[in-house]
């Protein structure tokens, strides 16, 4: 037996385990401060005066700092007048500026040469001498409002040396030499005052423009121009990388992007314009010294910038090396070259360069890549939508070529080198998918070099619980070449599965690339050399065959775990089926021949290829293709849509005995809901003519009842049997013109209803819709067709009096289905008969009042919103009492 406390010893032990949860949770908190505080960057040093002990509290991200409740929020210091204080400084020195800029430009010419010296002399020296006065005080912020005047007043004094000592200079000339003057000045003025943060920035801006505006003042050619502009980026990124201050850094990094970035756009014209390989050679020379300038740059350069000047070296190298036999060659060839180039770069894993250096590298040497296969998009995407046109005029002629039946206008003669080039990186996703393994120990030395806050991983003499020190785990193989789960990140395991993909997932995605490219290299093959239209389908059928051989093959074997290339294969075999099926439309051999052999080739993957979703895809994909077929033996026979829809539904029916086949096999269901879909079709090809639709409908009962007889199919198929039967029915007397159609459903609605009752009184638990819904809908809703045509007034009145008399009926006994059809049809005939009446007020009503009444309407409707979802809510439950 289990002891019960008496409450009062139950009451005690509770307090004394929720005071020791009180305990537990200040101990918790204080701890939690404690660790914010260490965590909060140190605080400023106090100015003068300033004694926070003073006030009697300690200082913060002090250890001894009392911890603070859950929530708690610090109330905000006074803060100095600082803003207030920058505000009237920046408007003083903005002032001053505005002052010098008129005095200059305005009251110049009214002194003498005397006076003018004078005044800028005693001005700029002024200007320059102050902020070293102040900053010895204490006034920084004031000393740097000075400094910016001052930097202003020196740019007024070169611009009055040139307009009064010089006027006859040539102005990019002298910009040149007074910007390299001014830089030198700003750059000893601000190492000599090393606490103003503006004069160093300002020289790092002055700098970019002595090399540019020389050069251009020198009447030098463009490819001087880019050398200027390349030197000036040298200049930037030495700044950047061995600046001490952070504002100097950041300019010098905008700086030298900008200038960095013309230098190679520069070089990348000339070298894309040479007129041939002499021509390209000196733009080369210029890319490549921009390309070991990135590259010296990256060696010494934070993770981020490295990679950055990686990608921007193996960019320029490709322009480089690229652009000498691109100039010799015609121009739909000069991507070849360009791609050669960039496959070059991969060979930086045997370099000792960097990881994160090296990375960027091959990232340039993938966007080159990625960038080839691109211009081979237009022509892909030409030889697979190309054919979407034909279905409109089937069966027209054979065209005399593969690009005649594409109808594409491109420019093929410039696509020449695209197959080439898919070919190309197909073989090598190809040779890396054969050869993981040896390529992934040639990749080893990369991935050693790269720093560890790059990978994610501690740092070198850390484990992963942070002890120095400590050992590194046994690893398998590493992440590159699929590492076992639970190894750390360099053996391929958790976490860094959430950082980097497995090998066998690289391995994958090159052998699906792979697969996907080789099949473009093909297609477009075929269209840049215009192979006959014969030989253009029959080489996609075999490449649909050769995708489907490789799914199911990959399939079955589960090559290192990675589902990437039989996924891949089959996405592609279906998306080339129906480029192929769409390509034969165009003539009538071709269509039989092509869609027999995709539904052969899919039904014979669906035989070979294991359970599970690809051999549901191969299975239903031959379904429809058959389907397709007997389409086309309807159109050979001559025979119009309707006629030929009773043909088409061979397929269902072949596809529900196959079913009854497989049972509960995966497959069975998919080939069953294409069967159904492929019956649809054939309702729908039958709708211009009743007759005809009333036969498709009875024959697509006969094959849902024929369904019905398996216990799995039963549920859904009993019951669209039935409701085709009467569609069938219904179809057929309104094609007959018959205008009582009670005198075909009161037959059946009358032993209906008794079948209903007499089920009811031995099953008092039974559904109503099931004994009394499919008799009361067999009358009910062909007479409520019939009424919204009839321009009588005696079937409405007595299909109304049968509808009321069905509703009470339905209340009176608690019967949902008498009351809601009963109900349904009772509102739909009094609308019928009440809706001249509303159109003639509506007609006669102001334009303004249903928009107003709608409007109030839903005023009072939101207003009761929650007494109206009550209202609905008790409805909902009456119903639902009903049986």
């Amino acid at each position: 037996m289990e002891h019960v406390p008496p409450p009062a010893e139950e009451l005690a032990r509770l307090d004394r385990e929720l005071a020791e949860l009180d305990a537990r949770r200040a101990q918790l908190l204080t701890r939690r401060a404690w660790l914010l505080a260490a965590l909060r960057p140190p605080a400023p040093t106090a100015a003068p005066g300033w004694n926070p002990s003073a006030w009697g509290a300690p200082a913060a991200g002090r250890p001894g700092a009392p911890a603070q409740p859950w929530g708690y929020v610090p109330p905000k210091r006074p803060s100095a007048p600082h803003s207030a204080q920058n505000l009237l400084l920046t408007l003083g020195g903005l002032l001053l500026t505005v002052a010098a800029i008129a005095f200059t430009l305005v009251s110049w010419g009214s002194m003498g040469i005397g006076g003018r010296s004078a005044v800028l002399a005693a001005v700029t020296v002024g200007a320059l001498a102050a902020p070293a006065v102040l900053l010895r005080r204490g006034l920084t912020a004031t000393a740097e409002a000075l400094a910016a005047l001052a930097l202003v007043l020196t740019l007024l004094d070169a611009y009055a040396v040139h307009a009064v000592a010089a006027p006859d200079t040539d102005g990019l000339g002298f910009t040149a030499v007074a910007a390299a003057v001014l830089a030198a000045l700003w750059t000893a003025y601000g190492l000599a005052l090393g606490k103003l943060h503006l004069p160093l920035p300002a020289a790092v801006v002055l700098a970019q423009w002595p090399l540019l505006f020389g050069a251009w003042a020198a009447g030098a050619p463009t490819l001087v121009v880019g050398w200027a502009l390349l030197a000036t980026a040298v200049l930037d990124g030495a700044i950047a990388l061995w600046g001490k201050d952070t504002g100097v850094r950041v300019t010098a990094c905008v700086g030298g992007s900008v200038m960095a970035f013309s230098a190679l756009m520069v070089g990348l014209t000339l070298s894309v314009t040479a007129s041939g390989p002499l021509g390209a050679l000196a733009p080369g020379a210029l890319l490549l010294t921009a390309a070991a300038a990135a590259l010296a740059g990256a060696w010494r350069a934070p993770r981020g910038f490295a990679r950055t000047g990686g990608v921007v070296a193996g960019l320029a190298a490709v322009a480089a090396v690229g652009g000498v036999p691109a100039a010799a060659v015609p121009e739909g060839w000069r991507v070849l070259a360009y791609l050669l180039a960039g496959l070059g770069l991969t060979a930086v894993v045997r370099t000792r360069l960097p990881g994160n250096a090296a990375i960027g590298v091959l990232v340039a040497s993938a966007a080159v890549v990625a960038g080839a296969l691109v211009g081979a998009v237009p022509g892909l995407a030409a030889v697979l939508l190309g054919p979407v046109t034909l279905p409109s005029d089937v069966w027209a002629g054979s065209p005399e070529g593969f690009r005649a039946a594409v109808g594409s206008t491109l420019p093929w003669p410039k696509l020449a080198a695209a197959p080439v080039v898919l070919a190309l990186v197909a073989g090598l996703l190809g040779a890396a998918y054969r050869w993981w393994p040896s390529l992934a120990r040639i990749a080893a030395p990369l991935i050693a070099r790269e720093t560890p806050e790059s990978a994610g991983a501690p740092a070198p003499g850390a484990s992963g619980e942070g002890a120095p020190g400590a050992a590194a785990p046994a690893a398998g193989a590493p992440w590159y070449a699929g590492g076992r789960a639970g190894a750390p990140w360099y053996a391929g395991g958790a976490p860094a599965a959430r950082r980097r993909p497995s090998g066998a997932a690289l391995r994958g995605a090159a052998g699906a690339g792979a697969a996907v490219l080789g099949w473009g290299a093909l297609l477009l093959a075929g269209a840049v050399l215009d192979v006959p239209y014969a030989v253009a389908v029959a080489g996609e059928t075999l490449l649909v065959a050769g995708l489907l051989a490789l799914a199911v093959r990959g399939a079955g074997s589960g090559r290192d775990g990675s589902a990437a290339v039989p996924v891949t294969a089959l996405v592609v075999a279906v998306a080339g089926a129906v480029s192929a099926g769409l390509l034969s439309l165009a003539s009538e051999g071709a269509s039989y021949a092509v869609f027999g052999a995709l539904a052969a080739l899919f039904a014979g993957a669906a035989v070979r290829a294991g359970a599970g979703v690809p051999r549901a895809v191969f299975a239903v994909a031959a379904t429809v293709g058959s389907t397709v077929l007997t389409g086309f033996a309807g159109r050979s026979l001559g025979l119009a849509p309707h006629e030929a829809a009773p043909l088409v539904l061979l397929v269902p029916a072949l596809t529900v005995l196959f079913g009854a086949r497989l049972r509960r096999n995966p497959v069975a269901l998919p080939v069953e809901l294409t069967g159904a879909l492929g019956a649809l079709v054939a309702v729908v090809l039958a709708v211009p003519d009743a007759p005809f639709l009333a036969l498709v409908l009875a024959l697509c009962g006969v094959l849902a009842a024929g369904a019905a007889v398996r216990p799995e199919r039963r549920p859904v198929a009993g019951y669209l049997a039935a409701a085709l039967f009467v569609l069938a029915t219904w179809v057929r007397l309104a094609a007959s013109e018959v205008s009582f159609p009670e005198a075909y459903t009161l037959p059946v609605t009358v032993p209906a209803l008794v079948v209903g009752f007499l089920r009811r009184r031995k099953d008092p638990e039974a559904s109503s819709w099931t004994a009394y819904g499919p008799g009361l809908a067999a009358t009910l809703l062909p007479s409520l067709a019939v009424v919204w045509t009839d321009p009588g007034w005696q079937r409405p009145l007595l299909l109304g009096v049968a509808a009321l008399v069905i509703t009470l009926l339905g209340a009176r006994y608690r019967l949902q289905a008498l009351l809601l059809l009963g109900g349904a049809v009772l509102a739909l005939d009094g609308l019928h008969e009440l809706a001249p009446y509303v159109v003639q007020v509506a007609g006669a009503l102001p334009r303004w009042l249903p928009p107003a009444l709608a409007g109030l309407l839903l005023l009072v409707v939101g207003a009761t919103y929650e007494q109206r979802l009550r209202d609905a809510r008790r409805l909902k439950d009456a119903l639902g009492r009903m049986r």
